[in-house]
């Protein structure tokens, strides 16, 4: 079998390739924003040449171009129809602007009259030039950076206080074909897409823990293989590996004394048949029945720790089966023989019905009594607790009264009693190996009965606790219905 990488190792690779993956992820990020921070600087720093180009008539920079309209074309940016204009994108989106150049004076303010025609969208510039904190090149400069912005090729038409028109193409700065790549989005995805795989990867390991950790708890309800297997890191192997060990070695040390019992129950049949024999030919009637009662107590002494050893062992397998049906089965075999065990009887649930069209008064029906609880147990061992409680509850008071109670997880049977003298904390100490109660000379039993119903109540996934009572005790079997 393959070596399988520890978990340290795989901890170690993930981390690492985590932070290398972070590391590259923050560095394209930002050098992608220092990028766009360059060009959206230069898109600014153009505005000011602009303006400054505009303003003394000197001769712009290279990258960009600003050339004076003809007469013709003059009277239409003059009527605002850019869009009309010659060497203009389309379709022709027309964004109108106007930069006071004199705020100073309040009967001479000069205008800076701009037209910017765009082939995608008209630029929102209201918040830029309401600005009153702002000189107009800084305006401007905001205006060209707002160009930048977007992907787009867009044209200026310009005319600075009452100066010709000009037509100004800064494409080389401000365009589409000039603005970086923005790497953040695709880091973004590829840094979400490495989480997810790192955290899909330690689900997994997990799960694999908790796959584990559940086939292993619910062993005792319904028993497993020899082994165990699984796949994930070496660690897990590893206590895969001792569980096994550990599960051989219990199962070893079950059967084991399964046939120590066993044998001595054998071995201890043929020296009780002889005292039998030997008992019968006493004369004496009163000293014979002491020592075949004798016999009878060790003989079912043995027989009760074979099965308690038995019950251990899970070597039943589990099935789905009618839990109602079983408790009506003991009771009527109880009944039967003459004792006192009976089911409680429940009212019938009552619905009231709507009127209908042909009468207006409300009827009521019964919901049927019948219900049908299905568990997933060991029917043998599940019938010999039940029995065991309701021995119990004839051996301690004088009668039975047996109940059901479930919900979607769990089925719990009820057994009580009436007139029992002892108290919930006599029971529950009663529980322990070979522990009887106070009137031992009047009762038979070894003192097993209790503990091999919380063992079987174990191995279903349940417990048994009691409580008192209307008249007496009750014991109350609680089992995972599935």
């Amino acid at each position: 079998m393959a070596q399988r990488p520890s978990l340290r190792l795989i901890g170690g690779a993930w981390v690492a390739l985590a932070f290398v993956a972070g590391v590259t992820a923050a560095g394209l990020w930002l050098g992608s924003s220092r990028a766009w921070d360059q060009h959206l600087s230069r898109a600014y720093a153009a505005g000011f040449t602009v303006y400054e180009t505009l303003r003394l008539g000197v001769h712009p920079d290279d990258q960009i171009s600003i050339n004076q309209l003809s007469i013709d074309n003059a009277a239409l940016a003059e009527a605002g129809d850019f869009d009309r204009l010659p060497d203009v994108p389309r379709p022709a989106y027309v964004t109108n602007v106007s930069i006071l150049i004199n705020t100073t004076s309040p009967t001479d303010r000069a205008v800076l009259t701009l037209g910017i025609v765009s082939d995608q969208l008209v630029y929102p510039v209201s918040d830029i030039v309401s600005t009153n904190d702002l000189i107009p090149a800084e305006k401007l400069g905001k205006v060209t950076r707002l160009l930048a912005t977007y992907c787009s090729e867009p044209i200026l038409f310009a005319r600075y206080a009452g100066k010709p028109w000009q037509r100004v193409d800064g494409t080389n700065i401000w365009g589409c074909d000039q603005a970086p790549s923005d790497m953040r989005v695709p880091v973004a995805i590829v840094a979400m897409i490495a989480l997810a795989a790192l955290l899909t990867h330690v689900g997994n390991t997990a799960a694999s823990f908790e796959t584990f950790a559940l086939a292993l708890r619910s062993r005792r309800r319904f028993g497993g293989p020899e082994s165990y297997d699984t796949e994930g890191p070496t660690e897990l192997r590893n206590i895969v590996a001792a569980v096994n060990s550990y599960l051989e070695a219990e199962r070893d040390q079950l059967a084991q004394r399964a046939m120590v019992l066993s044998g001595v129950s054998h071995d201890l049949g043929t020296p009780a048949t002889r005292l039998r024999l030997r008992a019968a030919l006493i004369e004496d009637e009163k000293l014979r029945g002491k020592l075949e009662a004798d016999i009878d107590q060790m003989t079912g002494m043995i027989e009760s720790v074979l099965t308690y050893t038995q019950s251990e062992i899970n070597a039943e397998e589990p099935k789905q089966l009618s839990l109602t049906s079983l408790i009506d089965a003991l009771v009527a075999d109880y009944q039967d023989t003459g004792s006192p065990v009976s089911v409680r009887e429940h009212e019938p649930v009552i619905v009231e019905s709507a009127g209908s069209v042909f009468m207006s008064r409300k009827g009521y029906s019964t919901l049927p009594d019948e219900r049908r609880v299905l568990v997933t147990a060991r029917p043998i061992s599940l019938q010999r607790a039940i029995t065991n409680l309701i021995d119990n509850a004839l051996k301690y008071g004088r009668r039975a009264m047996v109940d059901l109670e479930t919900d979607a997880n769990t089925a719990t049977i009820i057994v009580e009693d009436e007139g029992s003298d002892y108290s919930v904390a006599d029971v529950e100490r009663m529980m322990a190996p070979f522990e009887r109660g106070e009137n031992t000379m009047n009762t038979s039993g070894f003192g097993l009965g209790l503990t091999i119903v919380s063992t079987v109540a174990n191995q279903h996934g349940g417990s048994l606790r009691f409580e008192a009572g209307a008249k007496g005790l009750r014991a109350r079997l609680t089992i995972q219905r599935n």
